[in-house]
């Protein structure tokens, strides 16, 4: 399939710019518009069409960035589709960070509205959690076990969430991206049970 962005891409491009200007990736310097992009090119190398790349765009647009008002933009703006998308990628969608649930239920809400997200929305989760792990291993190559401190659920629940959701999405969306993300994890899991010896 041939993907084709029109100018609805761009205006998604500039609105994730804005709701994401000023925040960082944990623990880093890097701004969090590095991350977006990251996942929006992987899942388009992976065959997203331009909704699902616009979904990729604004994954953690609601999440990160105003809640419910900020779906509701997103879908006036952008479309039910990419709405469905947004709120599949979202963990939260209080306004206010303070009022989020523990990080634990959260994860495993997550997880459990994995096993019945369309197929578009398990495109971009996985490009979300494979952008996620590569950037954790190479943070773990160069600073070792000091970057479970930036995680909330840090190193054992951090690690058990990604198994967890890569076997999640590989069991509901079986695909080369999927694949690659098992791969990753792996990689991961391999690679910090190595520092535990």
């Amino acid at each position: 399939m041939l993907l084709t962005t029109t100018d609805r891409f761009a205006s998604a491009m500039a609105y994730a710019w804005q709701v994401h200007a000023g925040q960082r990736r944990k623990g880093t310097g890097i701004p969090y518009i590095a991350h977006i992009l990251g996942v929006t090119a992987i899942a388009m190398e992976y065959g997203a069409d331009e909704d699902e790349a616009i979904g990729a765009l604004l994954h953690d647009a609601a999440e990160d960035g105003g809640g419910e008002a900020t779906l509701a933009e997103i879908r006036a703006r952008f479309g039910d589709v990419v709405g469905e998308i947004v709120l599949g990628c979202s963990d939260s969608l209080v306004e206010d960070p303070e009022d989020k649930l523990p990080w634990q239920e959260r994860k495993e809400n997550y997880l459990a509205h994995l096993e019945n997200a369309s197929a578009s929305v398990c495109l971009v989760s996985a490009a979300d959690k494979l952008h996620n792990v590569r950037s954790i291993i190479r943070d773990y190559h160069e600073h070792g076990e000091a970057i479970w401190d930036r995680f909330q659920g840090r190193r054992d629940g951090t690690l058990w969430y990604y198994e967890t959701v890569a076997h999640t999405l590989i069991r509901r969306y079986r695909s080369q991206l999927t694949r690659d993300l098992q791969d990753e994890v792996d990689r991961l899991l391999a690679l910090t049970a190595k520092g535990d010896r």
